[in-house]
C-alpha cells in the first residue's frame, strides 16, 4: 500500500495520519533527540573514575501527548479511537516477530523521515468523549533507532565484462560475452545521502552460479560459492537490523549459501558515494543484482 501525504505538522501512525489539520491534535511529543544508550562503562579497580565500554543504542521511545477533537460528536471521537487502535491489532503485525510498522514524521523544517517499531501505548481518557474530546498518551517504540528516508532508492547492476569505454570498431562477429572461465565482473555506484550506514536490501536474479558482492571501499565481501540459479530463480539477502535473512524465490532459507566469512550484520552502505560490485558466472549476461535502500541519518 503507497504511504500517506504527509503535510508539515503531521506523522503517519501505522497508517493514520495525526496532527495538523486533522481530528487528533498533537499537544507534545518526546524522543525526537538522541535515543537512549546501553553503556558497559565499569568501576576502575583501586582507581577513580570507570573505564568506558562500546556504547549500544537501545529502543527509541517515542511519547506523544496528543487528543482528538470532534466538538460535539462523543460517536466521531470513539470512531477515531478504534481506527487509532485498528492498524497494530492485526495479527500479521501484532503476532509476527520482527514485524514493525512504520512512524513517519513530516517535521517543520526537514524532509519527511520514518521509524521503524511498534506501537506500545495507546491510552485514552474517554470519560469526556460526551464532548467529543479524547486526551490520548501514546508510546511509540523504534526497535531501530535510526531515522530513515521516507522513500527507498534502488540500483540494478546488470552482469557483464563491460567495465567502460564500450566497443571499438570495426566491430566483427562472432562477439563473445565471457569465455566461462573468469567470472563476468561489473561495477556499480550506490550512494547514502544521509550521516549514518543505510542497509540494504540485496536480490540477484538467475540465472548464474558462485556470485560475489564486494562493497569495494571497505573491502565487505558477501559470497555464495554454492549458488546456483536458473532464469527466473533469485536469492535476497536483507542486511536491515532486525531482519539480517537469506531467502530463495519459494520462502525457504538460504543462510548456507553464504560462505562462513560473509558478515551481513556489516554489509551496510556507509554516507555518501561508494562502488558495489559483483562478480558471477552468468552466459547470457542477463542476471541482475538489485539494491534498494533507504538513507539513514543520526537525527531527524
Amino acid at each position: 500500500m503507497a504511504d500517506l501525504t504527509l503535510t508539515t505538522g503531521q506523522l503517519d501512525l501505522g497508517g493514520i495520519v495525526i496532527g495538523k489539520n486533522t481530528a487528533v491534535q498533537i499537544i507534545d511529543i518526546t524522543g525526537l533527540g538522541r535515543p537512549p544508550v546501553r553503556d558497559n562503562d565499569h568501576a576502575q579497580p583501586s582507581a577513580d573514575g570507570a573505564w568506558p565500554g562500546p556504547d549500544y543504542f537501545a529502543s527509541r521511545q517515542v511519547q506523544i501527548d496528543a487528543a482528538i477533537k470532534t466538538p460535539g460528536d462523543r460517536a466521531a471521537a470513539l470512531d477515531l479511537l478504534a481506527a487509532l487502535q485498528q492498524p497494530s491489532h492485526t495479527p500479521v503485525v501484532r503476532l509476527a516477530a520482527g514485524t514493525t510498522q512504520a512512524l513517519r514524521i513530516s517535521w517543520p523544517g526537514r524532509p519527511v523521515k520514518r521509524l521503524e517499531g511498534r506501537l506500545r501505548r495507546l491510552d485514552a481518557e474517554v470519560g469526556r468523549a460526551i464532548h467529543g474530546y479524547i486526551p490520548l498518551d501514546i508510546e511509540w517504540v523504534a526497535t531501530d533507532p535510526t531515522w530513515y528516508a521516507d522513500t527507498e532508492t534502488t540500483t540494478e547492476l546488470p552482469l557483464g565484462w563491460l567495465t567502460g569505454g564500450g566497443f571499438t570498431a570495426p566491430v566483427t562477429a562472432p562477439i563473445y560475452v565471457q569465455d566461462g572461465t573468469v567470472a563476468a565482473d561489473r561495477p556499480g555506484w550506490v550512494t547514502n545521502n544521509g550521516d549514518a550506514d543505510a542497509w540494504p536490501v540485496i536480490r540477484i536474479t538467475g540465472p548464474c552460479t558462485q556470485a560475489t558482492i564486494t562493497h569495494v571501499e571497505t573491502g565487505r565481501v558477501l559470497a555464495l560459492p554454492t549458488l546456483n540459479l536458473t532464469a527466473g530463480q533469485w536469492v535476497e539477502i536483507d542486511t536491515r537490523p532486525g531482519h539480517r535473512t537469506v531467502t530463495r524465490e519459494n520462502g525457504g532459507n538460504a543462510t548456507t549459501l553464504l560462505s562462513p566469512a560473509s558478515r551481513i550484520d556489516l554489509f551496510s552502505i556507509p554516507p555518501g558515494q561508494s562502488e558495489m560490485r559483483w562478480t558471477a558466472f552468468d552466459h547470457t549476461n542477463t542476471a541482475r543484482l538489485r539494491l534498494t535502500w533507504r538513507d539513514a541519518y543520526t537525527a531527524l
